[in-house]
């Protein structure tokens, strides 16, 4: 761990003790970190999604209700009328419009950092990325807790607090998908668990607000917040190592398992033994990586990845679903709302009382469906893997003989894998927008399902796939890359929203039937993936009548008594 005393974030934290662990005391820790990983996850990473409950209690709490002085400004009563215990609230357009700026900030932030993350991750390890979102995390609970002493003057923080929420949520996120590499065979699952707590964090807020509408002041919620997110803090400092988790493809994490059973100083030896052989990882992980099947891999530009049709196509779709999800996430209540309303300028108090109560409960259910992530991730996960073990198994399986070619190959069947999970996962886009067209409030449940199901698993496809087609060395940087442009693209939901709450009058149906439209775009990544499938499996059939050949004419020497050491060595090879 000397390397380390180099970077500036720990020349204090080692000055005083060696707190941080080494890579092999995180490795017997790591279900713990796993396991504390999801439940961090879930209460401080992507809580931001769950904007429909949040913006209720910020209106109640009277976030810009300060603008709300002309006719257009609604008054709402909610609670028991009769015995005086009721609350009362102002909205308006103006309110709900700067305050979906703040939530459009915050989930940019949310997605757009993931670029300048990646890059930092690589130089200094997950530990300092954690350390630092666990602490903007816990800084934007505070704000918000301050804020609601005096609201119209300092409505303003609210942007300021969505901007480092959005932020440390996407760090811990980030450096949690890192976790899955200790696991081996699970790793899969770890993954889902990890993007699967991700999705669900948006349960958070409903959450809160449950404990909200049982009389606990928002002030006091945001400080117990900040208080857990400080324990998130201490955890990381604690148990994550300075060290990243390299892949098991780059260091043999059951040279950490032999570790345990010897003496310390042997351990210390193993730790430094591991230890170079992880900084090795980061300056030759190109060279350990490839295979002499795909050798020109190993110095593909970063352009070429670019600019590949595979990464430009996946854009079209990664940012045409983001926008998909972050405008329902912003214009929900707004749609829900109309669907009770049905457009009245004017309505009663009556509906203006069942709208906000309507409202604040399906709300409430999209929040609690959210869990479902954690069901359907691992789904796509089992799908994402589906055959892989075979192609591992038929290629490392000991005493076949050399003339044997396994019958599927890797890279292939993740390919396949993952254009079939694209084509589910834009088929499931397909029917919630044409549920979105439908002015049925009971329906939307089936909306939010469906909502919850392509969130969680549209993340999914793109890291398999990127995994399947990229090197190594350019995942991290073409995905932070991807979730910035989708990031840029999801922008788009701002200038929406203002067009649904002004020429529109609330009814998004326009909206969301050209939204519809564009979804179709979706289906060309598949599309092209089907053409790139066929075009690698001609390959491998030239490869393998090639492999066929050689290994004829390997026996045909044999049989004449002859031991051809190097040109067998070369066939292994092949």
């Amino acid at each position: 761990m000397s390397h380390t005393s180099s970077h500036p974030l720990f020349v204090n934290l080692q000055h005083k003790t060696e707190m941080a662990p080494s890579l092999v005391q995180a490795y017997r820790r790591r279900w713990w970190m796993a396991v504390t990983a999801v439940l961090e996850n879930l209460l401080c990473s992507a809580v931001l999604l769950g904007w429909g409950s949040l913006l209720i209690m910020l209106k109640r709490e009277g976030f810009y209700s300060h603008l709300c002085t002309g006719n257009d400004s609604v008054v709402v009563h909610l609670g028991n009328t009769s015995t005086g215990d009721s609350e009362e609230w102002l909205t308006c357009v103006d309110q709900e419009e700067m305050l979906n700026l703040g939530f459009t900030i915050g989930s940019f932030l949310l997605s757009a950092t993931t670029l300048p993350l990646g890059i930092l991750m690589d130089r200094f390890g997950p530990r300092p990325i954690r350390l630092m979102g666990s602490f903007c995390f816990g800084l934007s609970c505070i704000i918000m807790a301050v804020s609601t002493y005096d609201p119209d003057k300092l409505s303003a923080l609210i942007f300021l607090a969505l901007s480092l929420n959005g932020f440390g949520g996407i760090c811990l996120t980030f450096t949690s998908l890192t976790l899955p590499n200790m696991f081996g065979a699970l790793s899969s699952t770890i993954m889902s668990l990890m993007i699967g707590s991700y999705a669900s964090s948006a349960v958070t807020f409903p959450g809160v607000k449950l404990i909200y509408d049982a009389d606990v002041t928002f002030h006091v919620i945001m400080w117990v917040w900040a208080g857990l997110a400080g324990f998130v803090f201490v955890n990381c400092f604690l148990n994550w190592p300075i060290e990243g988790f390299p892949t098991p493809d780059e260091v043999d994490y059951s040279k950490i398992l032999t570790a345990k059973e010897l003496p310390l100083s042997d351990t210390k030896a193993d730790e430094q033994k591991l230890h170079e052989k992880n900084g090795d990882v980061h300056h030759h992980s190109t060279d350990k990586l490839t295979t002499n099947s795909d050798s020109a891999t190993k110095n593909v530009p970063f352009r070429q990845s670019v600019f590949s049709p595979i990464f430009l196509w996946s854009l079209v779709t990664m940012g045409m679903s983001q926008l998909r999800i972050i405008f329902f996430m912003g214009a929900m209540n707004k749609m829900l709302e109309y669907m009770v309303t049905h457009g009245q300028e004017h309505p009663s108090e009556n509906i203006i009382v069942e709208s906000a109560e309507k409202v604040g409960f399906y709300s409430s259910i999209f929040g609690t469906l959210q869990l479902l992530c954690l069901v359907t991730c691992p789904l796509i996960g089992y799908i994402m893997d589906w055959k892989m073990k075979e192609c591992v198994d038929e290629t490392k399986t000991p005493g076949k003989s050399q003339s044997c070619v396994p019958n599927r190959d890797r890279k292939i069947q993740k390919i396949t894998n993952a254009m079939r999970a694209f084509i589910i996962t834009n088929l499931l886009l397909l029917v919630f927008g044409v549920c979105c067209l439908i002015d049925n409030l009971p329906l939307q449940i089936l909306t939010f399902i469906l909502h919850t199901m392509v969130r969680g698993f549209i993340h999914s496809c793109c890291g398999g796939l990127y995994a399947a087609v990229y090197p190594s060395n350019h995942f991290g940087t073409l995905t932070g890359l991807q979730s910035m442009i989708s990031a840029v693209i999801a922008l788009l939901q701002q200038p929406l929203f203002i067009a649904m709450v002004g020429p529109l009058h609330g009814n998004a149906y326009w909206i969301n039937f050209g939204l519809l439209i564009f979804s179709l775009a979706g289906f060309l990544l598949p599309g092209y993936l089907f053409y790139h499938r066929r075009h690698l499996l001609k390959e491998k059939e030239s490869r393998d009548k090639q492999l066929g050949q050689e290994m004829e004419a390997l026996n045909h020497t044999a049989a004449n008594g002859h031991k051809p050491h190097t040109n067998g060595y070369a066939a292994v090879e092949a």
